[in-house]
């Protein structure tokens, strides 16, 4: 097996065994398709192509399950929403993958959705000549409003194929070099007395000449920046208006004929699972919901519970819960869905002898690597003649990109085996309606009495609580098939809002006549159940 110094560097700290792969890196994206389509060779998945981006990328759905798909609870399982977590699209693909080979039993109960990469434009760059953490789609944007669309990118200053950082000599920076370790750099604090030292930029030159560095990227929207909720109005990557990008606006337009989605499991930054959401009852109480309602503030407790016992790996000062205009948020507050997010990786937490930890995440990061020995994870500061800062000292260096979000791809298999595990704990954790006590009584003149109970054998309940509040989750619905002149008490069909975990509704018809009747009961995102009944 091939493996680099860095696969090596970044393998040796987590305790996790390197399986053997055929490959020893990310795949490019015509290899990410040949195995979508391999898995959709499958009876049990159908792969479809929402649209292609402004880059002409397809934006793959995978929907995987067997017989009435669309009568059976399911999950959808997001990657690519960030283009450079890289191992997202990875474990959304493995999953697919893992689905098909070994475990087709969850398939009797669940549906799958799978969307792969909804940021194929900017994975692409993983793979590029010029490496850097992009974002953006492959649309033509004037971030800075200028009249000059991507008018002022990053530039390869050291020429070594990465856009890492620069760091300028001059007091008027915000900058000083870290106490922990000279190679990072961090604010001045100013209330310690602490006065900057450099400026700190992406490497980049002022190429439209406005005083700003790296403003107008030459890349496009960022899908995980432009959702509809808390839309980060006039800022950069987002666009002027949201879902204005033709993955989005394919993304939720399929999203919104799929009633039986009942949660939703994203590999992005935000993290619930590591740490669940807070309830704020003022935020949760205004117009415009901002928290976590209470009793799924609940449900994401207990499910992020059954993550830690399922993944090993511990998160690393996880603070990210959601970012303006992202995907995670958007599936919780205006899809009204259980919205569950996680990186699926962390640099472990690095402490020194002294049990001390360190106080950035980039220092944690090479403490940690060069623990395990040196390695190629770092640009070495090195000084620079830069047109836009003569007679000042300029240095290009820092972390490479993409080594602090994505572990080396060996260790991938393991990592996709545990949230395969979790997706599918998940899954048996989903809405099941039961009907149970069925009584019959003759109540004499040909009319008979039907008495059952409708029950909900989960630990989740019917409806998420922000679901109750919408119209994107269907109601249940119970359904009687005796002719309407013939019901002489009950409906022929009943509507209701939510049954809770393992709680149970109780349900009478009066009917009159002879033969047989059947109820049924569910809705999309529930699944339904029925039963026949002699009269």
């Amino acid at each position: 097996m091939k493996k680099t110094l860095l696969s090596w560097l970044l393998a040796g700290g987590i305790g996790i065994a390197l399986p053997s792969y055929a490959q020893s890196d990310y795949p490019t994206l015509q290899q990410l398709d040949q195995r979508l389509q391999q898995v959709a060779s499958h009876g049990s998945a159908e792969l479809t192509s929402l649209t292609k981006t402004e880059g002409g990328k397809d934006i793959w759905v995978l929907k995987v399950g067997s017989g009435k798909l669309d009568e059976k609870p399911a999950i959808a399982v997001v990657g690519g929403v960030e283009g450079y977590e890289v191992l997202s699209v990875e474990l959304a693909v493995q999953f697919a993958e893992k689905l098909i080979a070994d475990h087709l039993d969850a398939l009797a109960a669940s549906t799958f959705y799978i969307f792969p990469n909804m940021s194929p434009d900017a994975y692409g760059q993983y793979h590029a000549a010029l490496k850097y953490e992009r974002r953006g789609n492959a649309a033509s944007i004037d971030h800075d409003r200028d009249g000059t669309p991507g008018g002022s990118g990053y530039t390869d200053l050291n020429g070594d194929g990465f856009i890492t950082m620069m760091r300028i000599e001059d007091s008027m920076g915000d900058y000083i070099l870290s106490k922990e370790d000279e190679r990072v750099l961090v604010k001045a604090d100013k209330s310690k007395g602490e006065a900057g030292k450099y400026l700190l930029y992406k490497e980049s030159k002022d190429d439209d000449k406005d005083g700003e560095f790296a403003e107008d990227l030459k890349e496009g929207i960022a899908f995980n920046k432009s959702l509809t909720y808390k839309f980060p109005v006039f800022e950069p990557l987002a666009g002027d208006m949201p879902v204005t990008q033709k993955e989005s606006r394919a993304m939720l337009d399929y999203l919104f004929d799929q009633w039986n989605i009942f949660a939703f499991v994203t590999f992005s930054p935000a993290n619930n699972l590591s740490s669940p959401l807070k309830y704020n009852a003022g935020n949760a109480g205004k117009r415009v919901v901002t928290s976590i309602l209470e009793k799924d503030q609940a449900i994401n407790a207990m499910v992020s519970e059954v993550y830690k016992e399922t993944v090993d790996q511990k998160a690393y000062h996880q603070d990210n819960q959601g970012t303006d205009g992202d995907f995670f948020q958007w599936a919780y507050f205006h899809f009204a869905r259980l919205s569950f997010s996680t990186p699926g990786y962390w640099i472990p937490e690095f402490k020194d002898s002294t049990g001390k930890g360190k106080s950035t995440a980039e220092v944690n990061f090479l403490a940690w690597a060069d623990s395990l020995g040196r390695s190629d994870v770092f640009v070495p500061w090195a000084e620079i003649q830069h047109p836009d800062f003569p007679g000042k000292k300029v240095e290009v260096g820092g972390i490479k990109p993409f080594v602090m979000s994505n572990p080396p791809y060996e260790k991938v298999d393991e990592i996709a085996g545990q949230h395969t595990e979790f997706i599918l704990k998940l899954a048996a954790m989903q809405p099941k309606l039961e009907l149970h006590n069925l009584k019959t009584e003759s109540l004499g003149n040909g009319l008979t009495r039907i008495t059952m109970d409708l029950f909900n054998n989960s630990p989740i309940p019917t409806h998420s609580e922000m679901g109750e509040r919408s119209r994107w989750l269907r109601k249940i619905r119970i359904d009687i098939d005796a002719d309407p002149k013939n019901i002489v008490s009950g409906n022929k069909i009943e509507l209701m809002n939510s049954i809770g975990a393992y709680e149970k509704t109780s349900l009478s018809w009066i009917i009159k006549g002879g033969g047989n009747v059947t109820v049924k009961a569910g809705a999309s995102h529930t699944g339904f159940t029925s039963q026949t009944i002699k009269l």
